[in-house]
């Protein structure tokens, strides 16, 4: 049986270096495409320079022979006695100490140096995580008080929480992120989408299955083991049933992206007493958690002024605060594997709640003094944020010369669903194109035409801007014209109509990108007013904003292929 448990220790490393992949896949969906190529860069850096750091003087700091319960010894037995080393612990409190690193990076994506980022994840490698997390799993002064955080909801996420609310202050937030009047003072706060949920979904699902390992691979029995995956799914999945609910009641419809973090603060939240709580202490952290994570996010945004793109603060500082506390109120001896620790509500009193406080103020008084001094230091050294210009070209660009990371491909929702919501304030109280006098049809259908001239050589080239969904019935009414031959391009459209009050994490949208279609087509024979008419009744909805029609005089027509020009080279087009 410790065969086996040995493997599963091991395996469960594995897994919780696949949520380097997590962390990346969600940082990177929920900020801008411009900045996702620094943005794998920086997760792929957070482990390999945590290896270097954590082999030269972390792994001695936390595991090595107890000093005072303060530090561990440093040591390099991996070099000077590699047959004897305990490789499973090196590997598997490396993995441990990357993520401290890598919740760091969310908070502060989009405007930091790429260098002044490797510096504070090697210190915070180095440093700051395996000195706390001596305390707690190195035999240090806090294991020996009974202090309880089985796999991290404070040396890890609480740590990586304290450290993402601090450099975000530090450095500021992206440019555009709050309005402020002529005063100063900030007026209003700005949605900035992300670009790529699926990939954001796609992250948690990643970081949700490493968890398993995260909070199941210290286990050392079968029971335990189970016990721990029970409440490790709990938890989350209150978490986001109760956000869903919350942000559906507060901002009208279900907040996507917050719930996608509810389901990580729920993880975050039990991953201190996952091992000593039952079904129901894992319902009521859960819940509390998926609660607490929208007070977070709203907090920073509204209160404190803080830019966090992808909600790091609210997951793991604010929830794993809540875990570390959770276990004082929570923890039971009906738990597999726990006689020891006993919380409140299980009729334990006061006694493991203050020790889990003690633990909690000490360790975030550390992380706060020492990260503090770091982010001070390599602002005065290499500066933290990088320029104006840097950050509105995005850091892909500026900081690795790379183009775009996602070249060959368009980036732009090309199906027909993604279009702007009909709103009220737009309607023009007639639906029927055969109805609407003119003014309302030329409301909804704007038509530009060049200023008048003398010349006219009785070609005109058409250009339509319509809505996606528009596209099949505009073509259509064009080929029944005669139209044969038109340009078709996806672009986008930038805006959205006041009133609307469409919400993003809590924020109100008032403009974005949407995904519009420009049709082009030249004709002669066909009367231009026709096709002006046609157009305007297959985009006509009743609405302001339906399409837009621009009308241009043609001087010259050349088919390259036959040589033929002006009215003989558009024959086969109408």
């Amino acid at each position: 049986m410790n065969e086996i448990f040995s493997v599963w220790f091991l395996i469960g490393a594995a897994l919780v270096f696949w949520m380097q992949a997590g962390f990346a896949m969600v940082e990177a969906g929920f900020t801008r495409a411009k900045n996702t190529g620094n943005i794998l860069m920086k997760n792929l850096m957070d482990f390999c320079i945590g290896t270097v750091v954590f082999i030269a003087v972390g792994f001695g700091l936390l595991l090595g022979e107890d000093v005072v319960g303060i530090i561990g010894k440093p040591g390099f037995d991996i070099f000077s006695d590699y047959a004897g080393f305990d490789w499973s612990n090196f590997v598997f409190n490396l993995v441990f100490c990357a993520t401290t690193a890598t919740i760091v990076s969310g908070a502060m994506a989009e405007r930091t140096k790429f260098i002044s980022y490797c510096v504070y994840s090697a210190i915070i490698s180095a440093v700051i995580y395996p000195i706390e997390a001596h305390w707690i799993w190195g035999g240090g002064w806090l294991s020996e008080m009974g202090f309880h955080d089985f796999a991290g909801s404070c040396a890890i996420h609480m740590v990586g929480g304290i450290s993402a609310l601090i450099g975000a202050k530090m450095l500021g937030p992206r440019i555009g992120k709050f309005t402020k009047d002529a005063k100063g003072k900030i007026v209003k706060v700005n949605a900035f989408l992300g670009h790529n949920l699926p990939l954001g979904a796609l992250g948690v699902f990643i970081l949700w299955l490493g968890w398993y390992g995260f909070n199941g691979a210290a286990a050392t029995s079968t029971d335990q083991l189970a016990s721990i995956f029970v409440t490790t799914t709990i938890a989350p999945a209150v978490a986001t049933v109760v956000c869903m609910i919350f942000t559906w009641i507060k901002y009208g419809k279900p907040d996507i992206s917050m719930c996608l973090n509810a389901s990580l603060a729920g993880l975050v939240a039990i991953t201190a007493g996952c091992d000593v709580t039952d079904a129901f202490g894992s319902i009521v952290i859960g819940a509390i958690s998926g609660l607490l994570v929208v007070f977070g996010v709203w907090f920073l945004d509204n209160k404190l002024r803080i830019d966090d793109p992808v909600g790091a603060v609210a997951v793991h500082c604010l929830n794993g605060i809540w875990g570390t506390l959770a276990v004082g109120l929570f923890a039971t001896t009906s738990a597999p594997g726990n006689d020891s620790f006993t919380g409140l509500f299980y009729g334990g009193g006061f006694e493991l709640l203050g020790i889990q406080f003690v633990g909690f103020a000490a360790v975030a008084a550390w992380t706060t003094v020492t990260i503090t001094i770091a982010f001070l230091l390599i602002k005065a050294i290499f500066g933290l944020r990088v320029s104006a210009e840097e950050e509105i070209t995005g850091l892909d660009s500026t900081e690795h010369g790379l183009p775009s990371a996602y070249a060959g491909f368009s980036i732009m929702d090309i199906s027909n669903t993604m279009t702007m919501n009909i709103n009220d304030n737009t309607d023009l109280g007639v639906p029927d194109f055969e109805q609407a006098p003119g003014y309302i049809k030329d409301s909804a259908v704007k038509v530009f035409r060049e200023p008048a001239t003398d010349f006219d050589s009785g070609m005109h080239k058409v250009v339509i801007i319509a809505r996606l969904s528009k596209y099949d019935s505009l073509k259509k009414a064009l080929n029944d014209l005669g139209v044969t031959g038109m340009t078709v391009t996806q672009v986008m459209g930038c805006g959205i109509q006041k009133g609307a009050g469409d919400m993003y994490r809590g924020v109100e949208v008032d403009a974005t990108l949407l995904p519009k279609v420009k049709v082009e087509v030249v004709v002669s024979k066909i009367p231009v007013e026709n096709v002006i008419e046609a157009s305007k009744k297959a985009l006509y909805t009743g609405h302001i904003g339906d399409g837009k029609i621009f009308v241009y005089n043609v001087a010259k027509v050349v088919k390259i292929r036959t040589g033929e020009e002006d009215m003989a080279a558009l024959q086969d087009v109408e």
